[in-house]
């Protein structure tokens, strides 16, 4: 089965730190790209960050940088979302993409039409 699965979601107390995982099955993870989305209640799904299929190109969202990593562990599947310095602006339903329409992409994109495959999310609350 074609899946995405997050967990590691939470509740956190500002200034923490949390650390959410997706596990893929179902097709060559290691050949695509990866993302993160997030989703506030009331608003748009945006644009966290991406990897490429290899870890050699990343891409995050300026507002984000410094705080957020995106890792991935391919022997494992399974790609990562290291968040530090946790604000409770940060609260949303976090998912996790793939890009399946091409096989070892060097870029990354920052759209959500460009990924094909989504996770079913996991929530972040940050409590201040």
């Amino acid at each position: 089965q074609v899946q995405l699965v997050e967990s590691g979601g939470g509740l956190v107390q500002a200034g923490g730190s949390l650390r959410l995982s997706c596990a893929a099955s179902g097709f060559t993870f290691g050949s695509f790209t990866m993302a993160w989305f997030r989703q506030a209640p009331g608003k748009e799904r945006d644009f966290v960050g991406a990897i490429s299929w290899n870890g050699g190109t990343t891409s995050y969202v300026d507002s984000l940088k410094g705080r957020f990593t995106i890792s991935r562990m391919n022997a494992k599947n399974t790609v990562y979302l290291q968040m530090n310095s946790l604000k409770p602006e940060d609260t949303a339903v976090y998912f996790c993409a793939a890009d399946l329409s091409r096989s070892y992409r060097t870029v990354v994109f920052s759209t959500a039409s460009e990924y094909e495959l989504w996770g079913q999310g996991t929530q972040v609350t940050v409590s201040s």
